[in-house]
């Protein structure tokens, strides 16, 4: 089997610019979390927000396409250079924007022309598009949308073009930009947003905490990497798909298809549960979600398996989450530092919950992402 390496990442954040900046205030306990109130016809909410008004899909996508090219010392064209990258809301702000203009604004006129002339632009697959054309590629594009999913499966995608010999080099991530009014209504409606804050994993937990961040990768064959004599991250060594098939946004209760992820991911991995050193979990902060990934943690792993969750830190950036998760867990891999779930007091779950930074001696990580719908995602790391 073809050994897939990441020698590159781009990352964007509301903790920092960049994942260097973003990683130091995570092992530091800190929170990008603040008060804002992006639309005035909604209150005031924490959010995870990179500035002070909400973040443009294509600006974050553009920089972490280029910050990833830059950290894997690679300059465009790249013509065989394979393009994943996703997004559960995509282009979702602007036909907000579109709708407001169509039903509210008075110049008609203006509507039309905007709709006729760049509606196209803003199709979900299009985000990828435009990565394709920043770099040059020519060769497979994919723009998986798989809810909170969706940044672990875009990896997945390309680890599995590698390894089947389809190209040798691929960028993948996810990019999230979802402060948007819908967004933060739907979140509402449902009772899944917090008050206050975001707290994975408490017995206090209040819901979540929407959050804009992007995380993409270079990713490529270990003859490549080592015929460009490049620093490598760590590898992907396998990954896990399954499907609740239960319920539009309620996780399985038992958390069986999840559980079925995590055996598939390990299995293809050739690892077995006890190889794990730590979990970088989905943790939403919502009760739903960690009370059953806790079930499912405890269920398939021994106790001492350490287990966070950065959401507390950065909000819920959705499909961007799992790509993020990547990002710090490879970067835990190679400081060996476990990043603290911060947020985190009093824990209801008898888990080995990393509560600040901590110094280990990690060598395989698993990280967890679970989308609505029932979409499990599971990605297996190794330095």
């Amino acid at each position: 089997m073809v050994k897939v390496f990441v020698t590159g990442i781009g990352l964007i954040s509301c903790l920092g610019a960049n994942l260097e900046d973003s990683w130091q205030k995570l092992i530091a306990g800190k929170s990008g979390i603040q008060w804002h109130q992006p639309f005035p016809e909604l209150e005031l909410l924490p959010l995870g927000m990179i500035g002070q008004k909400p973040a443009q899909l294509q600006t974050l996508s553009k920089s972490v396409v280029a910050s990833a090219l830059q950290d894997a010392g690679l300059l465009p064209p790249l013509p065989d250079c394979a393009v994943i990258i996703g997004s559960s809301r995509s282009y979702q702000a602007s036909w907000e924007v579109l709708a407001r203009q169509m039903y509210g604004d008075a110049n008609k006129e203006s509507v039309s022309v905007f709709s006729l002339e760049n509606w196209l632009d803003t199709l979900p697959h299009m985000n990828a598009i435009a990565a394709a054309r920043q770099i040059g590629a020519s060769g497979i594009v994919l723009a998986p949308m798989a809810a909170c999913a969706t940044g672990i499966w875009a990896i997945a995608q390309a680890a599995l073009l590698i390894q089947t010999g389809q190209c040798q080099r691929a960028i993948a991530g996810a990019v999230e930009a979802p402060i948007t009014p819908l967004t933060i209504a739907g979140f509402q409606q449902m009772g899944a947003l917090a008050k206050t804050g975001a707290y994975p994993f408490d017995l206090h937990r209040e819901g979540l905490v929407l959050g804009e961040g992007a995380a993409v990768f270079v990713l490529e064959s270990a003859e490549l990497a080592r015929q460009r004599q490049v620093r490598v991250y760590g590898e992907v060594l396998g990954f896990g798909l399954t499907t609740d098939a239960y319920h539009p946004n309620q996780p399985e209760p038992e958390g069986k298809s999840a559980i079925a992820a995590i055996k598939q991911c390990l299995q293809r991995s050739n690892l077995n549960s006890a190889d794990i050193d730590y979990i970088h979990a989905h943790g939403t902060a919502t009760q739903l979600n960690d009370r059953i990934e806790s079930k499912v943690i405890q269920e398939l792993f021994p106790h001492q398996v350490a287990v966070s969750s950065t959401k507390g830190s950065l909000g819920h950036t959705l499909g961007a989450s799992g790509a993020l998760g990547i990002a710090f867990s490879l970067l835990a891999l190679q400081q060996k530092i476990l990043p603290p779930c911060v947020g985190l007091r009093q824990p209801e779950f008898d888990l080995d919950l990393v509560m600040t930074a901590r110094s280990s001696e990690i060598q395989r990580v698993l990280c967890f992402s679970f989308g609505f719908g029932g979409q499990n995602a599971v990605v297996a790391l190794a330095n």
